[in-house]
């Protein structure tokens, strides 16, 4: 199981990387995209930033997935949803521009971003470490 948990820190952090990746290197293009644009004026600072802040974070779930301590694990864990509990709720107020699928498919996305790492922290409360 323990594995299990590690493997899941470890998609997370890949995400992180391919976003922080997009976000950093080419945020005209990151922010072209409709859900991350919602219709606001472009800001090359602000796009470069948090593809850089998203590296960072996939450096710490990168090393809880590598080390796979406890500490390390719920410590990422909770790193991550102190990102995506806020981050849906602002999605959340400014569906409005986008086309109701859209936002749908978005905030099922974004819904999920909460749902993986909170249950792998459930689990990584009950779930003895055997490896």
């Amino acid at each position: 199981m323990w594995a299990g948990i590690r493997a899941g820190i470890g998609f997370l952090a890949a995400v992180q990387i391919v976003v922080g990746i997009w976000a950093l290197f080419f945020p005209v293009r990151f922010f072209a995209f409709a859900v991350v644009g919602m219709g606001m004026a472009y800001n090359e600072h602000l796009m470069r930033d948090y593809g850089a802040m998203t590296l960072a974070s996939a450096v710490v779930l990168g090393a809880a997935t590598v080390h796979g301590g406890r500490w390390a694990v719920r410590t990422a864990l909770v790193m991550y949803l102190t990102w995506s509990v806020p981050h849906f709720l602002v999605h959340w107020t400014m569906l409005d521009h986008l086309a109701p699928a859209t936002g749908a498919l978005l905030m099922v996305a974004l819904a999920g971003a909460i749902a993986l790492p909170a249950a792998l922290l459930l689990l990584s409360t009950r779930t003895r470490r055997t490896g």
